[in-house]
């Protein structure tokens, strides 16, 4: 219905146009993100310029949008309620050195290993999300101080101005690709809600419902650049064991939604980008976060669909969003304030419509039980829990699913030869999986004299597969019978303990693969 890719060349224009679009977005979810972790508004909109700016000249991925996040927002509650903001950005500051490590040693490499289900069910579940986080924007506060639903004309407001916002992002751009569809938009229901004097909801209104009553009359989101300042926190060890486990989670929170941005936008825009730079770019960015008054961030894939859809790709385009933010801020707040909320819930929406993979439901019927799911899976612990946690989860059910199958795929052949030996061929991998099956192969007490295994079609895969190996020649030699094991790595040789002696070794035939184990140095 949305075709998110609108323009798939980089220029000026479209970077700094787009950059626009995206930097009316943020102001919103910066605020209410601020919000979810106990701090001021200002506080998140300083990390969504930080953020954007940096992540936007150094990182890895161009044409991506970093601010601050919800997924982010919700590890801070606990540390602001207990020990207070100055507590906050020296939690920031740890969490991007950390980054900046995973980056330096090269850790960004393994977001290859988020399997292709995971990686639907991220994305699926992120549209949810988004989706979900719009509709309290169709809320209002009664008297009691309560949150109920819009009722009458202003339900009808609200839901013919997103009608309108996703209308005209559907289709100017089958008119001219000139300007970005969704400023376009933006400006178009701006101008219309102020001509027309409807009663529409702005941000400056939502920024108000969000405040004590003693600071609703003088909301603003005017403010004064950031300044820079060391943590007011004491340096003790007492201190960092304080900081530390929050600023773990932020790191990997951070890492994670951010490396899947960065894969999505990869598969989208066919380009590469570099994950361990990104790493990097991350945790110079939260860095300084920390040291001027910012509440940190990570990718925002939100933003980065808005930028793309609107023809940003290029370094630009981020970087004029973050500048064209701090504009606001210290400009032309009232500008940002008149926005009406409609507008960029249509924003939004278009965005989660062209996030979401509708193929997967074709997908769904081709692909095994498993995968499925796996992706029904992640898209639910996405919508209940958390992105990072539904990503985490996700990757180890995959690995449970793939090690219970390949345990499966063992098996032993036997017979006797020329010489009255019993031998026993083995086919698929040996390792913590397939153990079981592997050992009900062997009949020990009635076996002859002499037995051979033999791992030509085989191999060790880890440590549970050596051990099963010693634990069945142990049972071999008390029961007094030979045992003759061919074609095993050095490395499986030099693990093994009790059959190592068993071990007939052919230099010519002998495989030379590794084993899993940090006993080998």
């Amino acid at each position: 219905m949305f075709d998110l890719i609108t323009n798939k060349d980089s220029n000026v224009k479209n970077d700094v146009l787009s950059g626009i679009t995206v930097a009316l977005a943020l102001v919103p979810e910066a605020v209410a993100f601020a919000f979810v972790a106990g701090v001021e508004p200002m506080i998140g909109l300083y990390a969504a310029f930080m953020m954007g700016l940096i992540t936007s000249a150094i990182g890895g991925r161009p044409g991506m949008i970093s601010g601050a996040t919800g997924a982010m927002a919700v590890v801070m509650v606990a540390l602001v309620a207990q020990h207070g903001v100055a507590y906050l950005f020296a939690a920031v500051v740890l969490a991007g050195v950390l980054q900046i490590l995973c980056g330096v040693f090269r850790l960004g490499k393994f977001i290859r290993l988020v399997p292709y289900p995971v990686m639907l069910g991220f994305v699926n579940g992120l549209a949810i999300v988004i989706f979900l986080a719009q509709l309290g924007q169709f809320k209002v506060l009664n008297a009691a101080g309560e949150w109920q639903w819009m009722e009458g004309s202003a339900m009808y407001i609200m839901l013919g101005l997103v009608a309108l916002t996703m209308a005209i992002i559907y289709l100017l751009p089958k008119l001219t690709k000139a300007v970005p569809a969704s400023l376009v938009a933006i400006i178009v229901v701006t101008v219309l809600v102020h001509a027309l004097n409807l009663e529409a909801r702005t941000v400056i209104d939502f920024v108000r419902d969000l405040l004590p009553a003693d600071q609703k009359a003088t909301a603003t989101l005017a403010g004064e650049l950031p300044s820079f300042a060391i943590p007011m926190v004491p340096f003790t060890m007492d201190t960092l064991m304080i900081i530390l486990p929050t600023s773990i989670i932020l790191c990997l929170v951070g890492l994670i939604e951010s490396l899947l941005t960065l894969s999505l936008i990869d598969e989208m825009t066919d380009t590469r980008g570099h994950g361990n730079k990104e790493c990097v770019g991350q945790g110079v960015a939260n860095t300084v976060n920390g040291f001027f008054g910012g509440m940190g961030g990570c990718a925002m894939i939100g933003q980065s669909m808005i930028n793309i859809n609107s023809g940003g790709r290029g370094r630009l385009s981020g970087i004029s969003a973050a500048l064209v933010l701090l504009g606001f801020i210290l400009f032309a707040a009232p500008l940002i304030e008149m926005i009406p909320l409609a507008a960029l819930v249509g924003v939004m929406f278009v965005v989660v419509i062209a996030t979401f993979e509708w193929a997967s439901f074709r997908i769904i019927r081709g692909v095994n039980r498993e995968d499925a799911f796996v992706l029904f899976l992640v898209t639910g612990v996405t919508v209940i829990a958390d992105l990072a946690i539904a990503v985490v989860v996700g990757v180890i059910v995959s690995a449970l699913v793939f090690a219970w199958k390949h345990a499966k795929h063992i098996e032993v052949k036997n017979h006797i030869d020329n010489d009255g030996w019993k031998v026993y061929e083995l086919n698929g991998p040996l390792f913590f999986g397939s153990i079981t099956h592997f050992k009900d192969y062997f009949d020990v007490i009635n076996d002859p004299q002499d037995v051979v295994i033999d791992f030509d079609n085989s191999r060790i895969w880890d440590s549970s597969g050596i051990d099963a190996l010693d634990n069945l020649a142990d049972k071999y030699e008390q029961q007094g019978k030979k045992l003759h094991i061919r074609h095993i790595s050095s490395d499986c040789r030099a693990l093994l303990k009790k059959a190592n002696k068993f071990v007939e070794i052919n230099v010519v035939e002998d495989p030379r693969y590794k084993v899993a184990s940090d006993q080998l140095g």
